[in-house]
């Protein structure tokens, strides 16, 4: 039987990401996304907001186009799937931790802060290639419009400018 590890969030950014560099050369880029919830509490009958933080993983070009395109606050989504670990504090600790390795991101919102207009939609879908294929930069998802058919990017090399949405 096949077993299915898949996370979606849509949320907010808490933080601009943080970029490193592994010594193989794989981009990694770490950000926090904040979802929201809402509930009517049973006694006072008063609406509280439970807002939930996830650490987000990125890597390869993901990982740079992260860097480059979400900010604090801007909404993403993102797809990926979970991943648990175990640290030892400085007390000497263990601590476990949950990260969501992401194979999808798509910029939701306005283009704010891109040089467009605030009334333009949508933003750029990009997604990983599976960890089982050649690397090689990942395609961009692109959106047709609806009464086109959808139509896939061979990658980032046939792209006009440098804003890859």
């Amino acid at each position: 039987m096949a077993s299915v590890n898949k996370v979606i969030l849509v949320g907010n950014c808490g933080r601009d990401p943080e970029i490193r560099y592994l010594p193989s050369g794989q981009a990694v880029a770490n950000v926090s996304v904040a979802t929201s919830s809402c509930r009517k509490d049973k006694n006072s009958g008063e609406m509280i907001e439970d807002t939930q933080w996830h650490r987000v993983t990125f890597y390869d070009r993901l990982a740079e186009i992260a860097g480059e395109y979400v900010k604090k606050g801007r909404p993403i989504y993102v797809e990926g799937r979970l991943k648990y670990g175990k640290y030892t504090d400085q007390a000497g600790v263990e601590k476990n931790t949950v990260d969501i390795v992401a194979t999808e991101l798509q910029l939701l919102g306005g283009r704010e802060g891109m040089g467009g207009n605030e009334e333009g939609g949508g933003g750029g879908g990009y997604s990983r290639a599976p960890a089982a294929a050649p690397r090689a930069p990942a395609p961009a998802a692109r959106q047709a419009p609806a009464a086109a058919p959808a139509r896939q990017s061979s990658g980032f090399d046939d792209m006009d400018d440098d804003i890859p949405f």
